[in-house]
């Protein structure tokens, strides 16, 4: 008879034991009342499209076009340091430019352009256009050079379009 008992006492804790485990895993698998489903979906992709930032209030305050660039070569004020790159607009007076990195490229759009200042440490490759023609012009950290009009036999207005500069 004592044997009977153990056995019974033994299946009813391990009845127990299952018992337990079952409404643990249950639970576990259900979502609590009153939490929120974690939503699987991933966020969508962030798309850089390398747009020059606050481009419209420069236009609108300076009268140039800052379009598309990685970044690297930004406006700056030409107070605030010396080494930078200097553009010179007979329209426009002078505009200032930093590179950031050892690399650097902007599409842009600065009118009547006839000089340029290299910066304190990199090369810079210059695109200008005039009534349909390119002008490439590769200007030495340091160099003031005649760009654009002041390039041009024909003294035609230029257009500064694209800077990229290399250390």
């Amino acid at each position: 008879m004592k044997f009977v008992r153990r056995v019974m006492a033994t299946t009813a804790a391990a009845a127990a034991c299952i018992t337990l485990a079952v409404t643990a895993t249950q639970a576990s698998e259900a979502p609590a009342q009153g939490t929120a489903a974690v939503s699987t979906d991933l966020p969508p992709y962030a798309v850089e499209d390398f747009a020059y930032p606050d481009a419209a209030r420069i236009q609108a305050e300076l009268g140039i076009t800052l379009k598309r660039g990685d970044g690297h070569i930004v406006l700056a004020d030409c107070a605030s340091a010396s080494g930078l790159m200097e553009v010179y607009s007979r329209t426009k007076g002078k505009i200032c430019f930093r590179a950031t990195g050892k690399t650097g490229h902007l599409s842009l759009e600065v009118p009547a352009v006839y000089g340029m200042k290299g910066d304190a440490t990199h090369e810079a490759d210059v695109t200008l256009t005039a009534e349909g023609s390119k002008q490439n012009v590769t200007v030495a950290p340091n160099e003031w050079k005649g760009v654009g009009e002041a390039a041009d036999p024909e003294r035609r207005d230029h257009v500064l379009v694209e800077i990229t500069v290399s250390s």
